[in-house]
């Protein structure tokens, strides 16, 4: 597959190429080109030339064509569902969700968008200002750099590209070198429906690579990523160098805390589904599971029996419940870090066996409160490590312990109790009574510490792709 440049599919200048492979077979599915700096700079004369034209398209006429790209969304379902299956290795029906999503997200961005509206300040509020009228506006950024995740590359092409366009950014996409397919296709769809040639663009390659010649391009105005810490700690720096603005939503070790008086069926529940979803690739997912001792045990036989229900297989399996991971290194990397967590004092009762790409629902218990998992080790899989406490206290310090402050929860059925809790707790989401694995496309969603910075949803992204200008309309009252 080719990438889009100025509204083509176009190879790589340098020649180089990207294998994809489908992580449940190992099988090469296609290539696309790891992208020079020379292929980022045509992008980036293009963009910055196509945006001016873009901006003066009127709102109402760019969710227009957002709306036609949906009704060609619609009619390519199924065909994107089993791309995105094959490149990630997700079951097929997470895939077919992650598509079902495109329409939920474009059309509440629509919404918002028209309805963006400015502020006016009044004549005589202060001294000196009885004949002049101010107003706000908000006016877009420029060119919008998007750099996405391999976990749900829809669905945060859908949170940061609907935005930027509506908002009348020209945007350039990089997809995950590891599964660029499914966005190239949809980003080939948004062309169709009309939006201009150099608009949407995609740029595909490693990050070392692709990605640093991008995040430090002068005539990028903001770059918006999703992903690691520390990637995204360096694509701050080079931002700095040209002052562009950064939307950054990175690692998290979310806490997931059960009181003595929670309802145990309820948190076997969502700890099962919230932690294995995706394999348990999910930045918000629980990763650390503070369990009070009083109800350990009980909790720990409703996960296992939960757990050993789930059907592993194949992603292509219509009744598969948890596949492989993005790749066989990611699912090595995981089990080092069970092995870890074992030096350190946790035991395995559950799992912790790999075949290549897949790895089998682990439960570990023990786990002692200073081992790493327990602060600052992001486990990205189908892990769950139970830590023990003996009261709340100890729970949220150990909560607080970590680096990160994505999101958390906390599970009891006294409510005085979940609020206290909630308003301790150093991150930027807190579910009660239900796993952290929440996102929906309205809410503001962005940690604290080295979670990131800033926030993406319908009711802040308009806010972080735009600037604000404000018109004086002097001695315009007598």
């Amino acid at each position: 597959m080719k990438m889009l440049i100025g509204g083509k599919p176009v190879d790589g200048l340098d020649g180089s190429l990207l294998n994809i492979i489908n992580p449940a077979t190992s099988q090469v599915i296609d290539t696309v080109p790891n992208a020079s700096r020379e292929d980022v700079d045509r992008a980036v004369v293009i963009a910055r030339k196509a945006q001016k034209q873009w901006a003066r398209v009127p709102v109402y006429q760019r969710a227009e064509i957002l709306k036609t790209f949906l009704s060609l969304v619609d009619q390519e379902k199924e065909n994107l569902a089993q791309l995105l299956m094959s490149e990630t290795g997700k079951p097929i029906y997470e895939a077919r969700n992650e598509i079902a999503n495109i329409p939920v997200a474009f059309n509440a961005f629509i919404e918002k968008a028209k309805h963006l509206y400015g502020d006016m300040i009044p004549n005589g509020l202060e001294a000196g200002q009885e004949k002049n009228l101010q107003f706000t506006q908000r006016e877009p950024l420029g060119v919008i750099v998007c750099i996405l995740p391999f976990n749900f590359p829809v669905d945060m092409f859908d949170h940061k590209v609907a935005p930027s366009l509506l908002a009348g950014n020209a945007v350039i996409v990089k997809p995950p070198h590891q599964n660029p397919l499914t966005v190239c296709r949809v980003a080939e769809l948004l062309i169709k429906a009309g939006v201009g040639d150099g608009v949407i663009q995609v740029v595909t390659g490693e990050g070392p690579k692709t990605g640093s010649a991008l995040v430090s391009h002068p005539g990028i105005d903001k770059i918006t990523f999703t992903g690691s810490t520390a990637v995204g700690i360096e694509i701050a720096k080079a931002a700095a160098a040209n002052l562009a603005h950064v939307s950054l939503e990175l690692g998290g070790n979310d806490a997931f805390i059960v009181h003595e008086d929670a309802d145990l069926d309820l948190v076997a529940n969502e700890m099962t589904w919230g932690r294995m979803y995706n394999c348990g690739q999910i930045c918000c997912a629980s990763k650390r599971f503070l369990v009070h001792h009083q109800v350990k045990d009980k909790l720990l036989a409703k996960v296992i029996e939960n757990v050993n229900a789930l059907v592993l297989g194949s992603p292509e399996d219509e009744n598969t419940q948890v596949a492989c991971l993005i790749s066989e290194e990611a699912a090595k990397k995981v089990e080092a870090q069970i092995k870890k967590t074992v030096e350190q004092g946790g035991k395995i009762v559950l799992g912790g066996k790999r075949t290549g790409a897949y790895l089998q629902p682990t439960i570990l218990v023990d786990v002692p409160k200073d081992a790493d998992v327990a602060k600052d080790m992001e486990i990205f899989g189908p892990v769950i490590p139970i830590i023990g406490f003996d009261t709340l206290e100890e729970a949220v310090e150990i909560a607080n312990s970590s680096m990160y402050g994505l999101g958390s929860c906390i599970f009891s059925s006294n409510m005085k109790t979940t609020m206290n809790v909630a308003s301790q707790l150093e991150c930027g989401l807190v579910v009660i009574n239900g796993s952290s694995s929440y996102r929906s496309f309205e809410m503001p969603f962005g940690g604290y510490k080295k979670s990131g910075i800033g926030n993406e949803g319908v009711l802040s992204t308009f806010y972080a792709v735009t600037r604000l200008k404000t018109v004086v309309l002097k001695n315009i009252f007598d």
